[in-house]
């Protein structure tokens, strides 16, 4: 693999060349040292016959365009995509060769911030999604080319959250709410979607564990595999001016350029409260996790995100 992607000259001898990395909840990631002594990231997505949620498929594909769109299109800092094979000739799973990035992750070293120093790092990050949201796309979904049958983003995002539930359904998952209660809420409040009318490049998953830093400034944006063309009140970023449990949002808001949200951005954004809280419940069945905490965590926050649309 290395020698396809960076020739038979950069191919290392010895051992201790390959190490993982951790952190990473979907595809697994290697440091790799080449022989000149750089290092590189090689990333490798689960092989075909693991089952995934419906929206998880083709998602390294994904995240490769969405690097190159992101940097063609802004100057936020993200890894240079060095290589992408996805012929399955030498794996049986898409994987790809970038930049390593020589920094910190926000996420891991948050607790040992201070609050203020936290604030700023989130305010470079509200700037650099606003940077990312900026970027307009040719239909909404995802970014390797629309879904049939969904052209508006009503279609889109209800459609998404459909998959989500229909995947719960197939596992027999306890959401610990009713799958019913779930499409009545969507379908009462879905005319709130009617006001995203441009699609814009989302991230989705841009939170701190996505965020690498040094000495007082935002370095790298990693991990785009989810990213897709919607509505940029979907950014994680947004979760918290909905729910106290993600935190404080000051940073971030002030970063972005954003006040406060109108009536019809509040109930979209308990939509999409709602939708994040459904798919982190599912993955957990689908992932095959052994520790309970986020499968308890994210029904908690699911009753929660349903609970929101009875209060003012």
């Amino acid at each position: 693999m290395v020698e396809r992607a960076y020739g038979p000259a950069q191919v290392p001898e010895g051992e201790g060349w390959a190490e993982e990395m951790g952190h990473g909840w979907f595809n697994v990631a290697y440091r790799i040292r080449l022989r000149d002594g750089r290092s590189v990231v090689l990333k490798i997505a689960p092989p075909a016959g693991v089952e995934v949620m419906t929206y998880e498929r083709n998602m390294m594909r994904t995240e490769v365009a969405a690097l190159r769109l992101i940097e063609e299109r802004t100057d936020v800092p993200v890894p240079a995509v060095h290589a992408h094979d996805d012929s399955h000739e030498l794996c049986d799973a898409d994987y790809f060769f970038m930049e390593y990035v020589d920094a910190e992750n926000l996420g891991i070293i948050r607790d040992r911030l201070t609050p203020e120093a936290y604030e700023a790092y989130d305010a470079q990050v509200g700037a650099a999604n606003r940077a990312i949201n900026e970027v307009r796309g040719p239909h909404f979904g995802p970014l390797l080319g629309p879904i049939p049958g969904r052209t508006s983003w009503r279609e889109v995002l209800l459609g998404h959250i459909e998959d989500a539930l229909r995947d719960g359904e197939r596992r027999h998952v306890d959401l610990g709410q009713p799958y019913p209660l779930i499409r009545e809420l969507l379908a009462a409040h879905a005319d709130s979607l009617d006001e995203v009318t441009e699609p814009a490049l989302i991230e989705w998953d841009l939170w701190s564990s996505n965020v690498m830093v040094a000495d007082g400034r935002l370095v790298s944006v990693i991990d785009h595999e989810r990213a897709f063309y919607g509505d940029p009140l979907m950014e994680a970023g947004f979760v918290a001016t909905q729910s106290e449990a993600f935190g404080d949002g000051t940073g971030f808001l002030r970063g972005y350029g954003r006040g406060p949200l109108t009536p019809t951005e509040v109930t979209r954004r308990r939509l999409y409260n709602l939708h994040l809280m459904l798919v982190m419940v599912v993955e957990t069945v689908y992932r095959g996790h052994t520790d309970p905490s986020q499968y308890d965590w994210a029904k908690e926050h699911l009753a929660d995100a349903v609970a929101a649309f009875d209060r003012p």
